[in-house]
């Protein structure tokens, strides 16, 4: 039913949607699945997710590398490795 492509059940475009396949589901079997039980589904018939083949025309290579640059060594900046602390609500350590 799927391989008959999104076009074959109504909609336009050739793009098939979490929601759009729920509703192809819901037509055919009568059942209704969570987006998590949809996944497991077409998992399981050796469907997956598809990554879009092209870059959005808007993407500005030299923003990204200076936000690269600039802003993400700020926010991933390390953690200490050791601090004294301690786990338990009722015995704290004492510095």
């Amino acid at each position: 039913m799927l391989e008959a492509g999104p076009a074959a059940w109504g909609w336009s475009d050739q793009c098939w949607t979490w929601a759009r396949i729920g509703e192809v589901v819901r037509r055919r079997f009568g059942a209704e699945y969570t987006l998590a039980g949809l996944d497991l589904l077409l998992h399981r018939i050796g469907w997956s997710v598809q990554i879009p083949a092209r870059k959005a025309t808007e993407r500005d290579e030299s923003k990204i590398a200076a936000w690269k640059d600039e802003r993400w060594p700020v926010i991933k900046r390390g953690r200490r490795t050791w601090a004294p602390g301690s786990a338990s609500r009722t015995r704290q350590v004492r510095v």
